[in-house]
């Protein structure tokens, strides 16, 4: 939809005994065959649906995604205990570290960004409420821009995101994996701080977000880390397949 020439219209533009490395793969398979049914399932809401009754049907059919994925790494853990030997160790590791079920430590950036107060309708003339609020395309500017910067890990509110994370925003709210968050929304991620910083300042999408904590009052603050640790994933995964390299 092209964006009108208005303030609303341009921010609307805006992972026993020999015990091979098959075995062990096969089950990582079975795992990630598992978990991608979550994804099959599309959008996380229906806008003609009841979202209450809705997030509700989600959080179970996680729920049990999720004890399903703890019972197989668990066996996953079990068998390389089991005399699989370092090279199937190391290979296991390799494709946790792949997919994002590996804690991962190092410097990085905080990103906060909030809502601007309710004080701007009045004051700032042609503003409107939607004007005022954190939306999805933001918090995707932001996250793409990361990635494109060399991100390693990434963390949004307090869950690890990984290659085929969704999340979706209903007003100012975020649903992430069946879990509903209000602002401030933060991002944690680790990697290269001075190319990530560059991505973000040569991002147009972040620049028109900008431009908007300007005008209405939206917030942003990038804090920079020494060295900060994200947690192993532990959501569903939508993986097509896996290739060993």
């Amino acid at each position: 939809m092209e964006a009108q020439d208005t303030p609303s219209g341009r921010r609307r533009g805006r992972a026993r005994g020999r015990v091979g490395v098959a075995l062990v793969m096969v089950l990582c398979g079975v795992l990630f065959a598992t978990t991608s049914r979550l994804a099959a399932g599309g959008s996380i809401r229906d806008e003609s649906s009841d979202v209450a009754g809705v997030l509700a049907d989600r959080g179970r059919t996680i729920e049990e995604l999720t004890e399903d994925n703890a019972d197989k790494r668990a066996e996953i853990e079990e068998l390389r205990g089991q005399g699989a030997g370092a090279a199937t160790a190391e290979r296991t590791a390799v494709v946790e570290d792949a997919v994002g079920l590996s804690e991962v430590s190092g410097p990085g950036l905080r990103i906060t960004l909030t809502d601007a107060p309710s004080s701007a309708l009045g004051a700032i003339p042609g503003t409107e409420p939607d004007d005022l609020v954190v939306h999805q395309q933001d918090l995707e500017s932001f996250i793409n821009a990361l990635w494109a910067g060399g991100a390693e890990a990434m963390m949004l509110q307090d869950q690890r995101v990984v290659n085929g994370s969704a999340f979706r925003c209903a007003g100012n709210t975020l649903l992430l994996e069946g879990r509903v968050y209000s602002p401030p929304f933060v991002i944690t991620v680790i990697g290269p701080v001075e190319e990530m910083t560059e991505a973000l300042d040569s991002s147009q999408n972040v620049q028109l977000y900008r431009e908007w904590v300007d005008h209405v009052g939206l917030g942003e603050k990038v804090e920079t880390l020494q060295d900060t640790t994200l947690p192993a994933y532990v959501g569903p995964l939508a993986v097509d397949a896996a290739v060993s390299r």
